[in-house]
């Protein structure tokens, strides 16, 4: 292990909450100073540590997929150019959320929960119930707090931090510190949540041997490999025959046409697949080799713990598309939803981009349900277009209107189901891959 290693290691051990410096690692590890502080800055890097002025580095909780949303107390010092002035063994905590005490004491106990940050002035009533609360306080203004408070605060170990700006500069500069965190955040993956140690059933095994994984794995679907454990299609127990046939090779029986997705493939991406292309189970390639399966339940058990944080499970097509319901029609579907106001353009009506999404979107999981098939976007053209209000209720009716081997053309229609009104008209063509 080499010394920089070392001090990686070194300071990974370290509780959260520590105070370190490079003189201390040089001492403690007899390394040069230089060594040291490359080191630290490697683990500032890495997440293991936090420089927090006028107190030094600190040895903070590592951010992971699941809390990497938030921010440290640490962090907000930074962000607001604040001092520190009681609590500093709570600067390594995560807030939840924060709030502006601009209401009254009853009124604002309402709102306090553990982990919050509560951002108010010099109101000492406040900052007292705040950590009565479990919440760390920022004050704003310059103003600070009595010594009994700064005491209080060390007793909770939650930081009373106060910073020069405004409560509404304040609040600003936290909002965008939260929301460019959301924007590097990692995406939940397939990877994430796959089971690695999948049955799976080789080109060569024959039928009553695909039985037997089935019963022993508990499974109504096996992904099928060749030998050099590339996927090249599944097998279901309704693909198997009823009676007889132990002997035949599983190959003769299985589906080609396989619905899978990649270790990279998101989990918001993967969940449109189970629900459009009606499948429970996904296999999971890299490089077309077999190395993983996520299921339906995989996939609902992940959205449902990142379901309490909006902004990482959804994405803009999820935010705007939640509210739209479908029913199959003669070729096609029909989807009914309403105008909300996240798709209002600054003049107040639904936006051109918003109505353009919606009518693509829809059309292709239309055609995608409808086909089963892996498909991609040729061109989607609008050649008709309205303004429409707030709170209009839309149908959006999806009809294929041309299919051949390696193209499908879907007509995209949105009306008023108000006033029974066009609203938009547009045409959708898309190229089909087949395996």
């Amino acid at each position: 292990m080499t010394k920089h290693e070392e001090i990686i290691k070194y300071i990974t051990n370290l509780k959260i909450g520590t105070k370190i410096s490079v003189r201390t690692i040089a001492n403690e590890l007899n390394v040069s100073e230089g060594t040291a502080y490359r080191a630290i800055k490697d683990a500032e890097n890495m997440g293991l540590v936090s420089a927090v002025p006028r107190i030094g580095t600190v040895r903070i909780e590592k951010m992971t997929k699941r809390n990497i949303e938030k921010l440290t107390y640490a962090e907000v010092v930074n962000i607001v150019d604040g001092q520190v002035l009681g609590g500093r063994e709570g600067l390594h905590k995560t807030l939840n959320k924060f709030m502006i005490g601009a209401m009254t004491i009853d009124a604002m106990e309402k709102y306090m929960s553990p982990g919050n940050l509560l951002i108010v002035g010099n109101r000492e009533e406040a900052q007292k119930l705040a950590l009565d609360k479990e919440c760390a306080v920022l004050i704003t203004g310059g103003f600070g707090c009595s010594d009994e408070i700064k005491q209080y605060a060390n007793q909770k170990q939650l930081p009373i931090i106060s910073c020069s700006y405004d409560t509404f500069t304040t609040a600003a500069l936290i909002n965008k510190a939260l929301a460019e965190n959301l924007i590097k955040k990692d995406i939940i993956l397939v990877e994430d949540i796959m089971k690695t140690d999948v049955a799976f059933v080789t080109t060569q095994d024959d039928v009553g041997k695909t039985r037997r994984i089935i019963k022993e794995a508990n499974y109504d679907l096996l992904p099928v490999v060749d030998e050099h454990q590339k996927l090249v299609g599944v097998i279901s127990v309704n693909d198997l025959p009823h009676d007889g046939f132990d002997y035949e090779k599983v190959n003769k029986f299985m589906n080609k046409n396989v619905i899978f997705v990649t270790n990279k493939t998101s989990v918001a991406y993967a969940a449109h697949l189970t629900i459009w292309d009606g499948v429970k189970y996904l296999p999971v390639v890299e490089g077309k080799r077999l190395v993983g399966m996520v299921s339906r339940q995989d996939i609902v058990a992940a959205l449902q713990q990142i379901s309490g944080q909006p902004q990482i499970g959804e994405t803009i097509d999820d935010m705007i598309l939640k509210n739209f319901n479908f029913e199959e029609i003669d070729n096609g579907f029909k989807y009914v939803g309403k105008i909300l106001p996240e798709m209002l353009s600054p003049l107040g009506t639904a936006s051109w981009n918003t109505l353009s999404l919606i009518m693509s979107t829809l059309g292709l999981m239309a055609l995608k349900y409808n086909n089963n098939i892996n498909i991609s976007v040729d061109s989607f053209t609008v050649y008709y277009m309205k303004p429409v209000q707030l709170d209009t209720n839309i149908a959006v009716y999806a009809r294929c209107i041309d299919s051949s081997k390696n193209y499908s053309k879907v007509e995209v229609e949105m009306i008023s189901e108000d006033d029974k009104e066009i609203i938009a008209k547009a045409l959708l063509s898309t190229r089909i891959f087949r395996k």
